[in-house]
């Protein structure tokens, strides 16, 4: 667990988002229903309108703070609590402040603006509650363990994306794939999603991938679809830990964009037991250090399977099988 040299608000700090409207051309404004934003996945998607021609959008939120953060006794003052919209892919920082609400001060509301020219894919928003301690203004005494997401290309909002698979032949596609003419995938995760290439050149795979044949084909399909998901999360792991922001104390932070994602979502299975920030410092560590980092490659393996569903795909499988095998033997 990470300590600070001051005394921190202790309890749960939440964010929420009430109401998301759109604003276009001559400040026209078109409220969205409520299916465009989910509490449960924390998603804003306003791609889920039918509008295309919106400018800027206005979130109203409302956060949750405990009551001590206003207890007269408390060991700070000036305290504020602010939400804090960033995105990666274009370095764009939005913050607010928000302001009292009821229930003795433990709900403060307010509203942040987000123009489309300004971001690209993802955006993430979060809390933050900051005051004097100790006679240093500006410390961060809480915030949100989990940010909500503003989502500009998604047409649902949910929280997890399609892997986007784009069939192209190994021999005469791009350069970077001809020298992999043999494999039937390969994964690139240079772009601002992951991307599998599946190899058309590759006899049959196509076609056994996208159809829907004999239960024997559709068992070897999800088969092959697990073990192509199996190599997407190892591939994009490795990726997101090897490019990461370092502050000047040598701490790691997370990426804004979907490696941030795949991070928090992989790490509590390859360092189990830690907070997901103590998990990425000691996986960093482990990585540019001297040791460590080649006994974390079974746990790595384990969390690319796990979110791959491996052992259920091939329990089924292996159960599928042996009930086509009693029909033969009968």
């Amino acid at each position: 667990m990470r300590a600070y040299p001051y005394q921190r608000l202790p309890g749960v700090v939440s964010l929420r988002v009430t109401s998301v409207e759109l604003r276009g051309p001559d400040d026209i404004r078109d409220p969205l229903d409520t299916s465009a934003f989910s509490a449960v996945e924390q998603v804003v998607a306003p791609g889920s309108s039918e509008r295309d021609d919106w400018e800027w959008l206005r979130m109203k939120v409302s956060a949750t703070v405990p009551g001590r953060a206003t207890a007269p006794d408390g060991p700070w003052t000036d305290l504020a609590v602010v939400v804090v919209l960033s995105e990666g892919a274009t370095n764009t920082r939005i913050t607010t402040a928000l302001t009292p609400g009821a229930e003795g001060g433990r709900q403060w509301v307010g509203q942040l603006d987000l123009w489309r020219a300004d971001h690209l894919d993802r955006a993430t928003m979060s809390v933050h509650v900051v005051a004097t301690v100790d006679g240093v203004a500006g410390r961060e005494i809480a915030a949100s363990t989990k940010d909500w997401i503003v989502d500009l290309k998604a047409e649902a909002p949910l929280r997890g994306r399609e892997l986007d698979v784009v069939e192209v032949g190994f021999r005469e596609g791009p350069e970077w794939l001809r020298g992999f003419h043999e494999i039937p995938w390969a994964v690139d995760t240079s772009g601002d999603l992951p991307v599998v290439h599946l190899n058309t050149d590759f006899e049959g795979v196509s076609d056994l991938i996208g159809g829907n044949g004999t239960s024997v084909d559709n068992m070897v399909r999800d088969l092959l679809l697990a073990q192509m998901c199996t190599d997407v999360w190892t591939a994009v792991f490795h990726t997101a830990i090897g490019d990461l922001e370092i502050e000047d104390d040598g701490t790691p932070l997370f990426p804004r964009d979907w490696r941030g994602e795949v991070l928090r979502e992989m790490l509590p299975d390859v360092v189990p037991g830690l907070p997901v920030e103590d998990a990425l410092g000691e996986v960093h560590r482990r990585r540019t250090g001297t040791s460590g980092w080649t006994d974390l490659q079974p746990r790595i393996h384990y969390a690319a399977t796990r979110r791959a569903d491996v052992p259920k795909v091939l329990s089924t499988s292996i159960r599928g099988l042996e009930g086509i095998h009693r029909g033969t033997d009968a």
